[in-house]
């Protein structure tokens, strides 16, 4: 019997007044680990051009490197309801592209669902894009593919003006046939308005308690990243000075040729080293 996750079950759990945890992870080992746990929402985002690549932005990751990535998600995790983040310039440049790119990620990766960063220029596409039979996750508030226009990124709908055109936003999103929304960096009071009056499923990221289900990237969570970090961020471990430790302790062991060890090394069988010996004798 198939045990994954499906939208309908999300459905059924915001219904009950379930919170749904989510998370953002780039690799088949993390996926492997949150597969046992009861994360049911993977979202392969494309932070991974940061977080994996060293970049400064989210805007060098490629189809090609997100539809490898999420396949190796959903491998790692194949119960797991996965979310793929769309790119930059996967959707921007055409709907024609935008239908073909997130049909990738479905027929390729084996994602359920594809994130659009969506303003109201790209109604078309997500409209488009469901209608190709795709479930599109809308992404508002805060788009971090916006950033070499914006410069840098600040709190949404903080002033009545802006919450009413994120409020509007949001509806024109689920209208165009989004199934889901993801709010970033918006103000708790509105993202709340948002989720109490839409029939799909929000998931918030720094945007407060009243969402269907919260998401946080896995290593702001597991306590790898160094430095600073957003506001809402939480870290539910330290492992980064834990995991420095373990690649020192390696070094030092290796230093002193104390690893590998007899037990960490093959052996030949019985007997024949002294056959290898005999033979090497033999031929010198």
């Amino acid at each position: 019997m198939d045990s994954r996750i499906t939208i309908a079950d999300l459905l059924i759990a915001r219904r009950q007044n379930r919170k749904i945890a989510a998370v953002s992870c780039y690799d088949y080992t993390t996926a492997r680990l949150l597969s046992q746990t009861d994360v049911q929402m993977i979202l392969v985002g494309d932070s991974a051009a940061q977080f994996m690549l060293g970049f400064d932005s989210t805007l060098p990751a490629t189809m090609d490197f997100m539809v490898a990535i999420t396949a190796a998600v959903r491998r790692g995790a194949p119960n797991a309801y996965i979310v793929a983040d769309m790119p930059f310039l996967s959707f921007q440049v055409g709907i024609a592209e935008a239908v073909k790119n997130a049909g990738r990620f479905v027929a390729e990766a084996g994602a359920q669902m594809v994130k659009i960063e969506a303003s109201g220029a790209y109604l078309d596409v997500i409209k488009a894009v469901s209608d190709a039979g795709v479930a599109v996750m809308a992404h508002i508030g805060i788009r971090p593919q916006n950033i070499s226009r914006i410069g840098r990124f600040k709190a949404e709908a903080t002033t009545a003006e802006m919450a009413v055109e994120l409020i509007c936003l949001a509806e024109q999103m689920v209208n165009a046939g989004a199934a889901s929304l993801l709010i970033e960096g918006t103000a708790a009071e509105v993202t709340e308005i948002i989720t109490k009056h839409c029939e799909v499923l929000v998931i918030g990221c720094g945007s407060g308690p009243g969402c269907d289900g919260q998401i946080l990237i896995a290593p702001d969570i597991l306590g790898l990243t160094q430095g600073s970090t957003p506001k809402f961020s939480k870290s539910y471990a330290g492992l980064a000075n834990e995991t420095i430790g373990a690649f020192n302790g390696y070094c030092k062991q290796v230093e002193q040729s104390q690893f590998p060890d007899a037990e960490h090394s093959y052996h030949m069988k019985a007997g024949e080293l002294e056959k290898l010996q005999q033979l090497i004798k033999d031929k010198l």
